[in-house]
């Protein structure tokens, strides 16, 4: 990125962003709810009327899920696969044999063409029953090989691989190496041409590969000769699909972690591995422009899985909650708990909307969903777990026992410890919580950096500057005011409830105050922007709050109005618009300085004092 500055932010962090600029996709083709949320502009034609599934797709899709109940609870119990850590060879057979590992392969390739909604709702059921058997679906389809081949591929490659996976065959993603997580500039992992041109020779380690030590085939993303552009060497990264059975591919270990025991996640070595160029998928030095399409749609599963493992824990706790008595009634009537059912069913509520209406955003594909699909994944994960966490609050003592240990006692076998286990990652894969914010912060910030960046750019000579700054102030003496006497119109047509009308104005109101307050922090700390991420957190939860405000709002509209829709949507605004204030009111006037003073004097064992007496182990 030309108009960033070595002096000012370091050689190795302007490697690191010039890699992940390369990388973004720079145009929007397509509309975005949440971009023009982030401008002061609220587009209600692009989320109203809510989007219904067609009723020939949903019947595919009841038909399915039919099929998926039936073989999960015959070939399946999710509790011996915690207990022992093995997925039971006929309950992978059963998946294969539904084509559920080419759910979103086409059907001219002999797969199941799902619609993402479709896809989305498979995944939605079998989170709800075993996280380990949706893990193995959806790190095989959302970030393995068949995503990034039906976008990418070539048609030989198709052609190729796709059959595979409607025979059954199951794919992994290797990105992350032991020394490298988010910062993908560092990446150790090497592919070098041979003399002829016709293969690379890729060597290298790969940590956490879902899926990976029983993948047939796999994505993996290597460092090939770096190039120079614009005078300068940059780096690339490509991405090659790679098949287990080729000389020099080997699984050193098995990870075990905390919860989705039936997971084979591992540590994949890669020696001397040939692989032919014609398996390079989109292009050399393409690779994590390909990641990061390929995670625009595969981020979608998070928020329907957590969804469906959430209603579980809602159904679970109403029944606990009418039937435990504590000092003469049920405990669901005593408020302490009844807030707790009332905060969990609204947000579920939400859930459902920002799951349904980003998976018919994929499908419409009218649309640019990098912010809708990054934002779902956020705030579905992250209520997910606070919803894990209040259930087992409500269920007590039992919430934290064993669901083994309840069933040979004699009590209902409410799995909660393994869902409270297996839920934990979800704020961490594909993108953890922060490095979301940071993603959503640089694709939000996007129409303000093309337009202000280049003027303060050192390498911007004088004569274009001008011409740079007559152009930006021209759009900002137009754009500004109006982010202070904007109209906070609502949409003509719909027939909208009166409990709902305010929420709706007050997104209206917010993306404005939103949009003044994201212009501000750029113009304040310009380039040192990025270090700044506790504000662009703050910034990015509200405006992940209007969004689900906004996307509740459509779906308690499009509901029958004896469900209670409004109700639901009502409360969740109501708890929302506190979260937003609370973020606002941090804007500005906070301790994020003190707090990084302590970081610092932590890191250099100041309050090293603080740790004594304990016993600590590091084996």
């Amino acid at each position: 990125m030309d108009i960033l500055d070595e002096k000012k932010i370091g050689k190795d962090k302007l490697k690191a962003l010039e890699l992940a600029e390369d990388s973004r996709e720079t145009e929007w083709k397509m509309p975005s709810f949440v971009a023009e949320l982030f401008q002061g502009r609220v587009r209600w034609d692009l989320i109203m009327p809510f989007p219904a599934q067609s009723e020939e797709d949903k019947k595919i899709g009841d038909q399915l899920l039919d099929q998926v109940e039936r073989a999960l609870k015959k070939h399946l119990d999710p509790n011996e696969v915690d207990r022992t850590g093995e997925m039971p060879q006929a309950a992978i057979q059963a998946l294969a044999d539904l084509k559920l590992f080419a759910m979103k392969i086409p059907k001219e390739y002999g797969g199941l063409g799902l619609s993402q909604t479709n896809y989305n709702r498979v995944c939605h059921l079998v989170a709800s029953y075993c996280a380990s058997t949706a893990v193995w679906l959806s790190a095989h389809q959302s970030i393995g090989v068949p995503q990034p081949l039906i976008l990418y591929g070539t048609e030989e490659q198709k052609k190729k691989y796709c059959p595979q996976f409607a025979k059954g065959a199951i794919s992994a993603f290797a990105l992350t190496e032991p020394d490298v997580g988010s910062d993908p500039a560092k990446m150790k992992t090497t592919a070098v041409p041979d003399a002829d041109g016709k293969h690379f020779t890729l060597n290298g380690l790969k940590l956490w590969c879902t899926n990976g030590t029983v993948a047939d085939i796999m994505v993996v993303m290597a460092q090939t000769p770096p190039k120079i552009v614009k005078g300068r060497e940059r780096q690339q990264i490509t991405a090659f699909i790679v098949e287990k059975n080729m000389p020099g591919v080997e699984v050193v270990h098995r990870c075990r972690f905390m919860g989705l025991n039936g997971i084979q996640n591992g540590l994949l070595k890669f020696s001397n591995v040939k692989v032919p160029r014609e398996n390079i998928i989109l292009g050399e030095g393409k690779g994590l422009k390909l990641a990061l399409t390929t995670l625009n749609t595969g981020r979608l599963t998070m928020p329907a899985s957590v969804t469906g493992a959430s209603k579980y824990c809602l159904k679970a706790v109403r029944q606990w909650a009418n039937e435990r008595h504590q000092w003469g009634s049920a405990i669901g009537k005593h408020e302490a708990v009844a807030s707790k059912i009332a905060t969990i069913t609204a947000t579920i509520f939400a859930m459902d909307a920002v799951s349904w209406m980003t998976s018919a955003m994929a499908d419409n594909k009218r649309y640019d969903i990098r912010l809708e699909a990054a934002m779902a994944k956020l705030c579905c994960t992250e209520a997910s777990w606070k919803i894990v966490d209040g259930a087992i609050q409500i269920r007590g003592g039992r919430g934290y026992e064993t669901a083994d240990s309840l069933k040979a006692r004699g009590e209902k076998a409410y799995p909660f410890e393994r869902i409270m286990r297996d839920s934990r990652i979800n704020t961490i894969i594909e993108g953890t919580s922060q490095i979301m914010r940071l993603f959503i912060a640089r694709e939000a910030m996007d129409s303000h950096v093309r337009k202000i960046m280049p003027i303060m750019s050192p390498k911007t000579k004088m004569g274009e500057r001008f011409a740079l700054m007559a152009k930006a102030f021209g759009f900002y003496a137009l754009w500004y005011p109006k982010q202070f006497i904007g109209l906070d119109a609502l949409p003509s047509g719909v027939a909208i409830p009166r409990e709902l009308r305010g929420h709706m104005q007050y997104v209206s109101k917010t993306s404005r105050r939103l949009a003044r307050n994201l212009f501000h922090a750029m113009m304040v700390y310009q380039q040192k922007l990025e270090a700044k991420q506790l504000i662009m957190s703050r910034l990015v939860n509200v405006g992940t709050d209007l969004f689900a405000i906004a996307s509740s709002c459509s779906y308690a509209i499009s509901q029958s109005a004896d469900k209670g829709a409004v109700e639901l949507a009502d409360l969740f605004c109501r708890q929302a618009r506190g979260r937003i204030h609370r973020q606002f009111s941090r804007l500005w006037k906070n301790d994020d300085a003190q707090a990084c003073r302590v970081a610092d004097n932590a890191l250099n064992d100041k309050y090293a004092w603080l740790e004594d007496g304990i016993i600590f182990t590091e084996d």
